[in-house]
């Protein structure tokens, strides 16, 4: 099941609704629950019906009229209030997976960003409450710590979101957590498949915006076991940050194309040169808990016991340049080798 698969989560008879259903993450998460699983009911909520109609036929060639009884798949924006609260009746667990994530779209389209993210993830947690929604998990992103471009704002302001909304359950005990974890490889977007397009396209060289560039990675599988893990240890209102491998720039793109010649062509508008997860202003309310830390809520007015967990250090901070596992060329072959998408293992297959 592999790295941070969970070991006691049951979502037998369960109904789990996932928003942004059809992306990267979610289409791997409905995949996995799937095998793994007998969910009652498992329910893909997004805005694209041509999205929403290729998964369809892709899991019903996958899996097959039995499994794919239990899929319902709603077309629906986070920013429609009312949708959501018809779309979340007699839902058990929400994964929160919508979300605008392009940096320089944001940058571009600043409202557009604020409208999905911020009063989206608002809009999530009011049709949880509505509903009763036992458990809700939120994605986040390592740009939300310490953030210094709009998506990263956005993200931070939709953490806090999700978080206070414990505090607003009462009677209701709907639980709210977040998990936050860094660039997931050859994910639609990221610094992987860019580099591999080139190469593919005859490119004489790569781009790099600056050689000193660090970045967390982690493959869509181990994000999705790590959703389900911290599903299954969450208390309500913590911010779950996996421990994962940093690697600079320039050693993917040498591993990528042994040789190839790089140009340096500076930082893009809101990019960092690296990543943090959890900074020093944050480690007085995180703990360690062996695979992952979790940033406790600093502010509780509802029934929570605190996680079992080492207190870090006051002066910790968990950065892709001074953490302390790397990855080497020969890691991140294996990375790209063992989380190849469906639909290309399926075609090797054939």
């Amino acid at each position: 099941m592999g790295r941070f698969a969970p070991t006691n989560l049951d979502l037998d008879g369960k109904v789990i609704l996932v928003t942004g259903g059809t992306g990267s993450f979610g289409r791997r998460f409905i995949e996995t629950v799937l095998e793994r699983c007998s969910p009652r009911k498992l329910i893909v909520y997004s805005r694209d019906e041509l999205k929403q109609s290729e998964m369809q036929i892709d899991l019903a060639e996958r899996f097959g009229p039995k499994k794919l009884s239990a899929m319902r798949f709603f077309l629906g924006d986070v920013r429609d209030r009312e949708r959501l609260s018809l779309a979340f009746r007699g839902v058990d667990i929400v994964i929160h997976a919508a979300a605008l994530k392009q940096v320089p779209a944001a940058e571009y389209n600043p409202s557009e960003c604020i409208h999905t993210n911020v009063l989206g993830a608002e809009n999530v947690v009011w049709a949880c409450l509505a509903n009763r929604v036992a458990q809700v998990v939120a994605l986040s992103t390592d740009k939300a710590c310490n953030p210094i471009n709009l998506y990263g704002a956005t993200k931070l302001a939709s953490d806090k979101t999700f978080v206070a909304a414990n505090n607003l359950s009462g009677d209701i005990g709907t639980r709210f957590s977040v998990v936050r974890y860094g660039n997931v490889v050859g994910s639609r977007g990221s610094v992987i498949p860019f580099f591999q397009r080139l190469i593919q396209r005859g490119a004489g060289e790569l781009p790099i915006t600056d050689p000193r560039m660090t970045r967390f990675l982690i493959t869509l599988g181990e994000g999705v076991n790590f959703v389900l893990s911290s599903l299954d240890r969450m208390h309500g209102g913590e911010i779950f940050v996996p421990k994962i491998p940093s690697m600079k720039v320039t050693d993917i793109a040498e591993t990528l194309a042994p040789g190839m010649a790089t140009k340096v062509i500076g930082i893009r508008p809101g990019e960092k040169l690296h990543e943090m997860m959890i900074s020093a202003d944050d480690a007085r309310n995180t703990v360690d808990l062996g695979d992952r830390y979790a940033i406790e809520p600093a502010f509780v007015e509802y029934s929570r016991e605190p996680l079992e967990g080492a207190r870090i250090s006051d002066d910790f901070s968990y950065a892709s340049d001074t953490n302390h596992e790397w990855l080497d060329g020969t890691g991140l072959m294996k990375m790209l080798a063992e989380d190849k998408p469906v639909e290309r293992r399926r075609r090797a297959d054939d």
